[in-house]
């Protein structure tokens, strides 16, 4: 937790619900250890959806369908969502959460690893108005040039966990060996998002690290 802990269950307790299946989604996904993604998260997403209203939207990791499904709920009337999901027990899990509240028809799961779907995206030449990438945080990097290439000219790129509990900011030698590679791809990432000369970004100590980026004006 970047963020003190009672601080953000403070703020969440004065202006943040979710509909009452999205709740049930919620506990069981947590009941499995499935991540979902955390409250504070949850209100920027859903306010970023009312302020921009895309109508083509594109996440990178679907879990269990929970994060599709809220943003279906704040999005524009009539808008879309296409999903990733490389894993088939999660796919599975999130058709069946789809099915059952009557999503199908708005969120379009894609199965398959998210780089190679990706690849096929920019090569039928999509654009989406607004990404939001939440997958697995050492692909972040290898993500990057397909979604750029994906993201409309006035469109937004919300990428979650990009502080890692706070980790980010320790030395490499401060990191158990395990997670050393995905630090540094981390950082790499967030370096490449902050210096690039197409890019605005903004990070935020929101969840577990946001980071805001759009084109610059050309």
């Amino acid at each position: 937790m970047i963020v003190d802990e009672r601080t953000m269950t403070y703020i969440d307790s004065l202006n943040w619900q979710i509909p009452e299946y999205l709740k049930v989604v919620e506990r069981a996904a947590l009941q499995e250890e499935v991540p979902v993604i955390r409250h504070s998260m949850q209100s920027l997403l859903c306010f970023l959806l009312k302020i921009r209203k895309p109508e083509k939207i594109l996440e990178i990791g679907t879990a269990v369908g929970f994060s599709a499904m809220l943003m279906s709920e704040y999005a524009p009337k009539g808008s879309h969502i296409d999903t990733i999901e490389n894993y088939p027990i999660r796919q599975k899990e999130a058709q069946k959460n789809f099915q059952t509240y009557q999503k199908k028809k708005q969120i379009h799961l894609y199965p398959g690893d998210a780089k190679d779907v990706l690849k096929e995206f920019v090569a039928e030449n999509r654009k989406y108005d607004f990404i939001f990438m939440d997958a697995a945080k050492g692909q972040y990097m290898n993500f990057l040039p397909s979604i750029l290439a994906l993201l409309s000219e006035h469109g937004m790129l919300l990428t979650d966990n990009v502080l890692q509990d706070g980790d980010i900011i320790q030395s490499r030698y401060a990191i158990t060996k395990r997670n050393r590679t995905i630090h540094g791809r981390m950082r790499e990432y967030l370096y490449t998002l902050t210096h690039s000369e197409e890019l605005d970004t903004l990070i935020l100590p929101v969840g577990d690290g946001a980071a805001l980026s759009t084109f610059r004006e050309r």
